[in-house]
């Protein structure tokens, strides 16, 4: 048995944007239960909610445990998410938990710190379930609690790829997909609350509906999603190259609330490469697909993950894949060391690429990054864009107010009273916290703009 000193909670989120959304829904069910969140874990309880993809992101969640446990012995630590559903007993070794909680048993936490702070126990509580059982989605909460003008709906859960190296499908199970009503419900009332922008999230976001039976289930939901009173943008999460469909790809072409803003992973740009890790497709069909989508939309950002030392990765095809990722112009590009995780297949391979190797592939893979980053910025600093205000943003310069074009570019304009969500700006100058913007007079212009103006115009 633990008291509970006050019920007050901080919550701590690691890893991708779903976890974030989760995190927000588990916020929700201690907030419907009268509890308090705080910004400090100084609280009755504090929440470490973990990602598990890669052996930093297990190393980091270890040092806050312990740093949580011996800085604020009084409070209830509870940690939950991904990592405690793939290690739940190495996390219980580090003798800091008192409860540690899986993917799937997220909703239970409320009653799970009662029956804690309630019972007699010495040892931490462990609910973890068996993940590879789950066949139905079942949300955290009825919706999230977010604190920007953006908001996340997670629509899916679970990935059925199995790529060699990954260990996602073993912690989150079977894709499970959130009914269209019940998703438009949730988009409905995160609208209600304010939120100006929804973006679709989920672990394998391109499977949506395919274990509901439905046929094109995402175009027909992102149409229906679209279609609400209130929303200004919707956002894609990340989707998979194979999972542009025609009818996708037509539904991009036509919405015009429809963000121009695209995360395609490509993992590598070497097709050797590709095909040891498991991936579906070739760097011939990434390629057209990317040809494709600039055909479709007016230079939409397209942004990407790419690994550099998969095992048996030699230079020639590190070279190759940097090639490759040069030639596709991403607008940014999300590069990372390969991860061994003990239970895929990559881990078991005899040859591992050693970790100074990685790191100097991961570093010149950066600079090309930087330079497709930059080049996209350019191509943008003559063109009008529309700013979705978010929040406030004290920096050297001043007050700014921080938020997002649709093609997803940081912005950041000077503070000026001004109540308008919405505003037209161009850019100015460029900083490493973002893009300075000044507001474009009288709001208009005659050069292109971000393709959903008519729809942002209509809603003004």
């Amino acid at each position: 048995m633990k008291p509970l000193r006050e019920k007050s909670f901080y919550l701590h989120n690691f890893g991708c944007k779903v976890n974030q959304e989760e995190g927000g829904a588990v916020a929700a069910l201690f907030l419907a239960e009268g509890w308090r969140q705080t910004d400090s874990p100084d609280a009755g309880l504090i929440i470490v909610n973990t990602c598990t993809v890669t052996q930093v992101a297990d190393k980091k969640a270890r040092n806050l445990i312990r740093r949580f446990a011996s800085e604020y012995p009084e409070a209830v630590l509870a940690v939950c998410g991904c990592y405690a559903q793939r290690a739940a007993a190495e996390i219980a070794g580090l003798q800091a938990a008192d409860l540690i909680v899986g993917v799937e048993d997220r909703r239970r936490l409320p009653r799970l710190v009662d029956e804690l702070t309630a019972g007699t126990g010495t040892e931490p509580v462990q609910a973890v379930s068996d993940v590879g059982e789950s066949r139905r989605f079942s949300p955290i909460a009825p919706v999230s609690t977010q604190r920007r003008t953006r908001a996340y709906l997670k629509v899916e859960d679970g990935c059925d790829q199995f790529c060699a190296y990954c260990i996602i499908p073993h912690v989150r199970g079977p894709v499970r997909s959130l009914p269209p009503e019940q998703a438009l419900e949730q988009a409905r009332r995160l609208l209600a609350a304010g939120h100006r922008e929804i973006v679709l999230s989920g672990i394998h976001v391109g499977a949506y509906g395919r274990d509901l039976g439905l046929t094109d289930a995402l175009p027909r939901l992102i149409r229906e999603l679209c279609a609400l009173p209130g929303l200004l943008r919707l956002r894609l999460g990340s989707i998979e190259p194979q999972q542009f469909t025609p009818e996708l790809l037509a539904v991009l072409a036509e919405e015009p609330r429809l963000c121009p803003h695209l995360h395609i992973p490509l993992q590598s740009g070497c097709d050797r490469t590709l095909a040891a890790m498991g991936r579906r497709y070739g760097t011939a069909f990434y390629a057209a697909l990317l040809a494709r989508l600039r055909q479709l939309l007016d230079d939409p950002a397209i942004t990407s993950d790419v690994m550099v030392g998969f095992p048996g990765e030699t230079e020639a095809d590190f070279l190759a894949s940097q090639a490759f990722c040069r030639d596709c112009g991403f607008a940014d590009l999300h590069i990372f060391p390969y991860s061994r995780r003990s239970g895929t297949p990559a881990a078991a391979r005899p040859d591992q690429v050693r970790q100074a190797e990685k790191a100097r592939r991961a570093s010149e893979l950066a600079r090309v990054a930087r330079e497709g980053a930059a080049a996209y910025v350019r191509r943008w600093q003559e063109r009008e864009l529309t700013m979705l205000v978010e929040e406030k943003a004290e920096l050297p310069q001043g007050i700014f107010l921080r938020g997002h074009s649709g093609n997803y570019l940081t912005l950041l304009l000077p503070e000026d009273g001004r109540d308008a969500p919405v505003r037209r700006v161009r850019i100015s100058e460029v900083t490493d916290d973002g893009l300075l913007v000044r507001e474009t007079p009288g709001g208009r212009s005659d050069e292109p703009t971000d393709s959903y103006d008519q729809a942002i115009q209509s809603e003004e």
